[in-house]
């Protein structure tokens, strides 16, 4: 099953949960998110149980509250999605070529550590 992209909010809820690196009370990304716009508890609240019902929170009761945390890194949710849109390709090779000619310098070096790290069996 492929894996979907977050919605404008989720996504907004995740980089709070992923920012704090600790559990997280609703209430705590509440606040964070009314910086930017007005929300209502019940809506942030909503959109935690979602991302806990979809696998990417948890959460622990912490005295009358639930803390939230988050179970996978941004970087695995990012490397699920890469596969995740590679795997539409009819050819791979050929998605690969336009992928990398895409990249920055800074991201072609992030590429070949990371392949430096991951040697691959040949």
């Amino acid at each position: 099953m492929a894996l979907r992209q977050f919605g404008e909010l989720e996504a907004q809820v995740m980089d709070r949960v992923w920012r704090y690196k600790r559990p997280v009370l609703v209430r705590e990304v509440l606040s964070d998110l009314n910086t930017d716009r007005e929300l209502a508890y019940t809506t942030v609240l909503t959109v935690m149980e979602k991302l806990r019902r979809k696998g990417w929170l948890r959460r622990q009761r912490t005295g009358r509250a639930y803390a939230y945390e988050a179970v996978g890194s941004r970087e695995f949710y990012t490397a699920r999605l890469m596969c995740d849109a590679l795997a539409t390709s009819d050819n791979q090779t050929v998605s690969f070529v336009h992928f990398l000619e895409q990249l920055s310098t800074e991201e072609s070096h992030a590429l070949r550590t990371a392949l430096e790290v991951r040697q691959l069996p040949e």
